[in-house]
């Protein structure tokens, strides 16, 4: 749980994210715009291709506290980390003084640990939240209802949950203690946590597209081509199920960043049209980041983007079809993407 130095000395520890890097938040697919600051996040990393041209600067110090290791494959909150571990939290004490206080907890394996587990002190306030079924409760209501005390210690048993970290300033000179903004009381409330989140992924997905990798084009004549692509990975299934074979798609060409390329009107707008061919799973245990779900689309009008080896975004036009923002697509200007300082004003 603990680094020396985290939250105070170290300086930030910049990253990219994978194109098909994978993040989840209350243990559904999200976008890193779901994510709070300060949410405290499990990290799957990788070194970048090569530190001089990577993205993002590459620590050279050799602290083993602050690994070089910077492109991301997986990010996940705490209790996506602890469903997909089988983990829970269970809580030891809790310590109530004026509407705050502290809790003794330990991650556990779910299915039973070994005792040997550390206990964490983790911080809570009038502002965490108590999820229970269909409520949310606050620590008034608990105090009200007699399950923790409105002052001084009471035992908790080992009750298990699951817990929402976040990094909160600590008083008394302490830089290394978690604070709580999240417990899940139950299974019924998480779920419905999961179900939210869940939703809000979906309607993102389908309005920005899915994305995926270019695995081959087959050229035709007067710019037809036949489009092999594989879908990435950490997506909900019923977003995979809108790719059929027969139905009209269009793709789209996109950055490493994800952001689409000829937007100005619309991601459609320069986009090739077709007709999906073919709609395959491929054999095996699919990788990290992928789906393992192949798509062969044919187009009468292929764009210079869609390449092999590229990222693209694949829209069946079932989705619906809308704008984006300005900030949410390029229109394949290097000064666009790497800006210098000429972009601020002179004053």
């Amino acid at each position: 749980m603990e680094t020396p130095g985290e939250f105070f000395r170290n300086a930030p520890h910049p990253f990219a994210m994978l194109p098909y890097g994978i993040v989840r938040y209350h243990g559904a697919p999200a976008d890193l715009r779901d994510i709070p600051l300060s949410t405290v996040m499990h990290v799957r990393a990788f070194l970048p291709p090569d530190p001089k041209v990577s993205s993002v600067p590459v620590l050279q110090k050799g602290n083993p506290d602050r690994p070089a290791e910077n492109h991301v494959m997986l990010l996940e909150d705490e209790p996506s980390f602890c469903l997909r571990e089988g983990m829970v939290w269970k809580l030891k004490e809790v310590e109530v003084q004026a509407n705050q206080g502290l809790i003794a907890a330990t991650r556990e394996p779910k299915a039973g640990g070994d005792g040997k587990a550390n206990v964490e002190k983790l911080t809570f306030n009038a502002a965490t939240r108590f999820w229970r079924g269909r409520e949310c409760l606050s620590l008034d209501d608990l105090i009200t209802e007699g399950v923790w005390p409105a002052n001084g210690k009471k035992s908790l048993d080992g009750q298990a949950v699951l817990l929402g970290l976040t990094w909160e300033p600590t008083p008394n000179g302490v830089f290394l203690r978690y604070h709580v903004s999240d417990i899940w009381l139950d299974d019924a409330a998480l779920q419905r946590a999961t179900k939210n989140q869940t939703e809000a992924h979906k309607a993102l997905i389908r309005s920005r597209w899915m994305p995926a990798w270019v695995d081959a084009v087959e050229y035709g004549k007067f710019g037809r081509a036949k489009v092999t692509a594989t879908l990435f990975g950490g997506m909900d299934n019923s977003l995979y199920a809108d790719f059929k074979a027969g139905s009209s798609a269009q793709m789209n060409s996109v950055e490493n960043t994800l952001k689409h390329t000829h937007g100005d009107y619309s991601p459609a707008h320069m986009a090739s049209g077709g007709a999906i061919l073919d709609v395959t799973r491929l054999p095996g245990d699919a990788p990290l980041g992928s789906s393992g779900i192949q798509i062969r689309f044919e187009t009468d009008q292929i764009i210079e983007g869609i390449r092999p080896g590229r990222v693209v975004r694949v829209r069946p036009t079932s989705w619906p079809l809308v704008n984006l923002s300005r900030e949410e697509y390029l229109r394949e200007s290097l000064e666009e993407r790497f800006p210098s300082p000429d972009i601020f004003p002179k004053y």
